[in-house]
């Protein structure tokens, strides 16, 4: 199964921006491709995906204030978190599964946004 690494966190004020990407070690083409946030003391929950079929979905929190770009031929994927809120402040991170045979996850990145 692949590794994934992501980057791109950091510290942003309120209403600013970020670009976390996701690289993965081979072919992404047949995986689900996810972005999951836990924030402290929360459980770790979907943000976005985008399914081998290149349909994006996005969950409530991320609608309209982010964007999941997908580059098979990269193997990246990327979430563009635009209009950033405190409640936004997680550790974010990207996971690949196809079907139940393979689950991977990357490290994650840290996401902090003051007010």
């Amino acid at each position: 199964q692949v590794q994934l690494v992501e980057s791109g966190g950091g510290l942003v004020q309120s209403g600013g921006s970020l670009r976390l990407t996701c690289v993965a070690s081979g072919d992404i083409a047949k995986y689900i491709m996810s972005w999951y946030r836990q924030a402290p003391g929360k459980q770790r929950e979907l943000v976005a995906y985008s399914t081998s079929g290149l349909n994006t979905y996005y969950q409530d929190p991320a609608k309209g204030r982010f964007t999941l770009f997908r580059d098979n031929a990269k193997n990246t994927v990327d979430l563009q978190m635009d209009s950033l809120k405190p409640d936004d402040t997680a550790v974010y991170q990207c996971n690949a599964r196809y079907l139940h045979v393979e689950n991977s996850w990357g490290q994650g990145t840290q996401v902090t946004v003051s007010s």
